[in-house]
């Protein structure tokens, strides 16, 4: 018989980890997330970024942080990532510039 304490764990798919680069607007954070694509010519390496606006509940990342996101059920009509850790914080600097 299975125990009654143990909590089930989903496991995260489609996690990414990019750059906070605007926390204006209250629980919602956009996040630059850079990757490189193969020119299909040439074979040349190009740099490219895609932005996702995440949801963070407790407004717990700032501006200049790397967080790590994932995928979840529509939350609004653009946000359909949620934050699920700080990988690291970012300067007090860069967060008294924004400010």
């Amino acid at each position: 018989m299975p125990d009654q304490n143990t909590t089930s764990t989903r496991r995260l798919t489609g996690t990414k980890i990019g750059l906070v680069t605007s926390a204006k607007r209250d629980k919602t954070r956009t996040i630059a997330v850079e990757y490189q694509k193969v020119h299909a010519k040439y074979g040349k390496r190009l740099r490219r970024q895609a932005k996702y606006h995440v949801h963070d509940e407790d407004n717990q990342s700032r501006l200049g942080d790397r967080v790590e996101i994932a995928e979840c059920r529509p939350l609004s009509k653009t946000k359909s990532w949620r934050l699920i850790r700080v990988v690291v914080k970012a300067p007090d600097e860069v967060a008294q510039i924004a400010d």
